[in-house]
């Protein structure tokens, strides 16, 4: 059973048909939406200050998120894959966006609607990676535009998949 675990008067809010991994670390003001997956290894540490993840996201293995204390939070948006090993520190992640393995997206860095971060990227803080477009690198740096409905169409899969592999663990508890 996934630790959820109280801080300062903060309990994790967890969604409906929500899946939690056994060794998954959800601590203090964290607000997770339905039909989200959080697998193994999976640090959302909302000691310091709040983390609010939307509907239909999935946040791979081994990932962390933080924030720092008063003065900076983690948004993530419907729809949002964060692929393996992944730190997010206090930053916002829009809609439908594909977080590349082993990223790092810094303090008050936005990732736009329907954006992609490459593999291994390193996003500094306040940066604005543009809605649609590719960054990689780093820095990470603009390569290009992706066509919206395409970006949107792959990014969904992932999700609507990564919701599909959590019922797989579900199986085995019935």
């Amino acid at each position: 059973m996934a630790l959820i675990k109280s801080v300062r008067g903060f309990t994790p809010q967890i969604g409906e048909n929500t899946f939690l991994a056994d060794n998954a670390a959800i601590i203090g003001d964290v607000v997770i939406g339905n039909d989200c997956s959080i697998w193994f290894g999976t640090v959302i540490r909302g000691d310091v200050n709040s983390i609010r993840i939307g509907n239909s996201t999935n946040i791979q293995d081994g990932s962390v998120l933080h924030t720092l204390y008063e003065k900076s939070t983690i948004e993530i948006g419907n729809h949002v894959s964060v692929g393996h090993n992944v730190v997010i520190h206090g930053a916002k992640v829009c809609d439908g966006t594909l977080l590349g393995m082993g990223s790092v997206i810094l303090d008050h860095a936005v990732i736009g609607e329907g954006a992609i971060v490459a593999a291994g990227s390193v996003v500094l803080s306040n940066t604005h990676v543009e809605p649609g477009s590719i960054y990689a690198g780093v820095p990470a740096k603009f390569v290009k535009k992706v066509d919206p409905e395409q970006s949107k169409e792959m990014n969904q899969k992932i999700a609507r998949n990564y919701l599909m592999y959590s019922s797989w663990y579900n199986e085995n508890e019935e």
